[in-house]
């Protein structure tokens, strides 16, 4: 039965205000703690989507992470100033299966709190960073009726559920009725199919979504309940390279598909915000004063004498990669400093074919404590940690990828452990102590494998013989010989120096796998590449023993023997 539609119906457009590193297809990836080291582009995305709007002369609802709101409180004035509702996306893009009662409701306030001192909007809706199920997620209504919310927009209706569940409704509590504004979808005869924007809109053919929003606007006099993300709006932003296929096409596909989507929409319905649509006049909270500045640090290192360290970063075709490393090293620079060191970085730049030289000019150009060195051809990461070692002007040197697998703020405790009798400091995952994160399987029984061998040939037991991350003497170390100039000399240069008798200690880290750009090892080549090394170190070392057994003992060398060589 066709439900009679109002002539002045209203829709409901909702933005939600996250970046492309926040979301749900890349959570088992990305760790929060890493956040702030990802090139931000939510704040030009979201300013591109308020100008669309503006011009299509809609008003929508924000949804906004608390976190963005700490972090820019100027793009919350803006989105209020323009004219829109914000609203809670909660504080970090966080599932509430990870969420007791008592922490959604923390995490509730938290969020409010940042978003009301940068909106000076009083904060009434609220969606949750997953979509949420009828059958066992409506516990949360209570809480947000008892923390003042009159709306929530967080819940996906399923053919279980009863038909007005569809719809807009209330849902009452024991405090206040509460209502919701569920994703919009289709019934499609043997269930629901979601039809609100966002990736649907993406993935599913738009002849088939143009009909259903059409049907929807023709038959409900409900709101229809449109959404989509400001990240939806840039297909420029960076390539998580190691997510599933699964997930990199959930998450890129057709992104120059979606402008062209929002201005059809925008154009032939009506939409409006939540707050509006409800004749809910916000109110305005007043944000708290700042009554005395902050008072200025006199940070405690002022005048004392830092320890130079230089920091090297070989470099292969590793433009993608290098934004995520600028703002690493900000943060990593700022953790030597407070721990007594003064870090140089030095770039090796190993002859690459894509846009890694410019991009290492725009980005480190401007600090003082940059250098950077070409080579001419392509020699491999070993080649290039050689040659930092060797320009490098400090006894302590560090290594570390450019793709930050390994966190380089470890460098704080690694450096310390090297000490007198110290030649080099390794990381190694593989360490009791240890951890590996989403690194596929077969490369972990390649690695731990050739451990193992490694083990078998040199005096140094260690677990881990192949990492990059690593803390040197350099004294003890830019002299080696090295036949291997790639990954295998990585391994080399740890085995050349057992070899001669250096001390090699172990420091337990967690490796990550790359996020962006995609490993230069050729997997096959590296293992008989490793056996062949073996091979070669066993016998030098095997040489070394029989050279020493066959050389007298010093009180066995006779007066004239010593009188020969002395002359």
């Amino acid at each position: 039965m066709m439900t009679v539609v109002p002539p002045n119906k209203k829709n409901l457009l909702t933005v939600l205000v996250e970046d492309y590193f926040h979301v749900g297809a890349f959570e088992n990836l990305i760790r929060r703690q890493n956040w702030g080291n990802f090139e931000p582009r939510y704040e030009r995305n979201t300013l591109k989507t308020l100008d669309l709007l503006d011009e299509l002369k809609t008003s929508a609802t924000f949804f906004v992470l608390g976190w963005i709101a700490e972090r820019n409180p100027k793009l919350i004035r803006e989105i209020v100033s323009r004219g829109h509702e914000v609203a809670s996306r909660g504080y970090y893009h966080r599932s509430l299966k990870n969420l007791t009662n008592d922490e959604f409701r923390e995490d509730l306030r938290r969020t409010n709190m940042a978003l009301e001192d940068a909106g000076g909007q009083k904060i009434i809706g609220y969606r949750s960073a997953e979509k949420l199920n009828y059958q066992k997620d409506t516990w949360i209504f209570d809480v947000l009726a008892e923390e003042g919310f009159v709306y929530d927009a967080s819940f996906i209706p399923t053919r279980r559920d009863a038909d007005s569940q569809r719809f807009a409704h209330q849902v009452h509590s024991d405090r206040r009725a509460v209502w919701e504004f569920p994703y919009s979808t289709a019934n499609i005869g043997i269930g629901l199919f979601p039809i609100a924007g966002g990736n649907y809109f993406r993935q599913i053919p738009y002849t088939l979504m143009r009909q259903a929003v059409r049907d929807w606007n023709n038959r409900h006099a409900e709101p229809f309940v449109m959404y989509f993300h400001v990240w939806e709006l840039d297909s420029e932003q960076p390539r998580i390279s190691a997510a599933s296929t699964y997930n990199r096409i959930r998450h890129y596909r057709k992104l120059d598909k979606m402008e062209w989507i929002i201005r059809e929409n925008l154009g032939k319905y009506d939409f409006t915000t939540a707050a509006d649509f409800l004749d809910f006049e916000l109110e305005h909270v007043q944000s708290p004063a700042i009554a005395n500045p902050d008072p200025i640090v006199v940070s405690s290192e002022f005048g004392k004498s830092l320890e130079p360290v230089t920091v090297v970063i070989p470099c292969y075709n590793e433009e993608s990669a290098l934004p995520y490393l600028a703002n690493t090293l900000r943060s990593v620079e700022a953790a030597l400093r407070a721990t007594g060191y003064s870090p140089e970085f030095l770039f090796v730049d190993d002859a690459s074919r894509d846009a890694t030289p410019q991009k290492i000019d725009e980005l480190f150009g401007g600090w003082t404590n940059v250098r950077v060195v070409r080579h001419e051809k392509n020699r491999g990461v070993a080649a290039g940690i050689m040659t930092g070692l060797r320009a490098a002007r400090t006894e302590i040197v560090c290594s570390m990828d450019c793709d930050c697998t390994y966190d380089p703020h470890e460098l704080v405790r690694m450096i310390p452990m090297l000490g007198e009798r110290v030649d080099l400091v390794t990381a190694s995952p593989y360490h009791r102590e240890g951890a590996v994160r989403n690194v596929p399987g077969w490369r972990l029984f390649l690695s731990k494998g050739a451990s193992w061998l490694y083990r078998r040939t040199l005096s140094s037991k260690l677990d881990t013989y192949t990492s990059c991350f690593r803390v040197y003497r350099r004294s003890s170390v830019a002299d080696l010989p090295l036949s291997e100039h790639g990954f295998l000399g990585v391994a080399e240069m740890l085995g050349r120096l057992d070899l001669r008798g250096g001390n090699i200690v172990e420091h337990p880290a967690v490796l990550e796998v790359r996020l962006f750009g995609f490993s230069k090892m050729k997997t096959v080549r590296t293992i008989f590449g490793h056996l062949t090394l073996l091979s070669r170190l066993a016998k030098i070392r095997f040489n070394s023993r029989r050279i020493a057994l066959d050389r007298p003992p010093v009180d066995e060398i006779s007066d004239e023997s010593l009188k020969s060589r002395s002359e």
